[in-house]
Order: C-alpha cells, then sequence, then structure tokens
C-alpha cells in the first residue's frame, strides 16, 4: 500500500494505491488518525489506484469518518473501482459515505 498525500486548496487528498487489507491497515489507520488529529476539515480519500479492500479496510474508513464526523469535518471517496464499488454496496457502506466518480468531483463539492 502506498500512500500519497497532496493539497488542493484547504482540501486534502489522500490516496491510496494497492491493498487495504489486513496487513496494510494499520498504516492507513495511522496516517489518517494523524491527519484527522492536525486538525484537517476536508478530506477526500482517491481510491483510484486501490484494487482491493478488506473488512479490516472498510472499518478503517468507517473510524475517519466517524472521527470527521465527531469534529465537524467532511470526508469523502472518489474512484472507487467496481470490485471495491460492489464491496461497499454489499457491505451497505455505500449509503454512509459520499462517494464521487473522481478526485475533481469529490472536490468540486466542498464548494
Amino acid at each position: 500500500m502506498l500512500i500519497n498525500k497532496t493539497e488542493e486548496g484547504c482540501i486534502m487528498i489522500f490516496s491510496m494505491t494497492g491493498r487495504l487489507d489486513t496487513m496494510h491497515f494499520p498504516m492507513v489507520d495511522q496516517e489518517l488518525a494523524t491527519l484527522i488529529g492536525s486538525g484537517r476539515k476536508e478530506v477526500v480519500i482517491d481510491c483510484e489506484n486501490m484494487d482491493y479492500i478488506s473488512s479490516s479496510g472498510l472499518r478503517v474508513l468507517l473510524k475517519a469518518l466517524k472521527q470527521m464526523e465527531a469534529v465537524k469535518g467532511r470526508l469523502t471517496l472518489a474512484g472507487l473501482q467496481p470490485q471495491i464499488a460492489q464491496v461497499f454496496k454489499i457491505s451497505g457502506f455505500d449509503h454512509l459515505f459520499e462517494i464521487y466518480p473522481g478526485v475533481k468531483e469529490a472536490v468540486a463539492s466542498f464548494s
């Protein structure tokens, strides 16, 4: 799992490449907790290059969403690959998250 963070204005784009699974979720959890703890209130998680998500990965994203809601922030997802979108749909997570086709649309939603 590779993580890249970029900024577009005051919006943090948190991009993940690879598998968000049992092996990698602790690193993602730590990075997201640090990001939210630093006071970031507008975050887009770019999943375009993520090719797998496990239940551990889903829990990490849900935890981050709840942490953002607790600080009155907003976290969106962008670019879910079809197989990952299916996991979100089956688990019902598609109703919990704001999901956009791409980063551009996610960033525009903050306007």
